[in-house]
């Protein structure tokens, strides 16, 4: 499996991005995908994941403002990202799982004041 990350850029702060991980594997509808990010100094933490069946979880410090979703018929999973705070700088990864874990590159997002 391989994922391709994309979207990422400079905002400021209360605007929006979309995120979008690509990826290239036959039976895509059946993984589990989730969105990962890393700060400077910070741990990589889990921002939000979505099932095969649709269903979703977020990190606390994102709900109400990030959306998670998915388009099986073009191997892709979003996260749409509004009001967007400075500590939601990070660079962003997508990953999923089957025998091993796969990681996308990772794409940055920079929201600025």
């Amino acid at each position: 499996v391989q994922l391709q990350a994309s979207g990422g850029g400079l905002v400021q702060a209360g605007g929006s991005l979309r995120l979008s991980c690509a990826a290239s594997t036959r039976g895509f509808s059946l993984y589990s995908v989730a969105w990962y990010r890393q700060s400077p100094g910070k741990q990589r933490e889990l921002v939000a994941a979505i099932r095969s069946s649709g269903d979703t979880n977020y990190a606390d410090s994102v709900k109400g403002r990030f959306t998670i979703s998915r388009d099986n018929a073009v191997n892709t999973v979003y996260l749409h990202m509004n009001s967007l705070k400075l500590e939601d700088t990070a660079i962003y990864y997508c990953y999923t799982k089957d025998w091993a874990d796969h990681w996308g590159q990772g794409t940055l997002v920079t929201v600025s004041s």
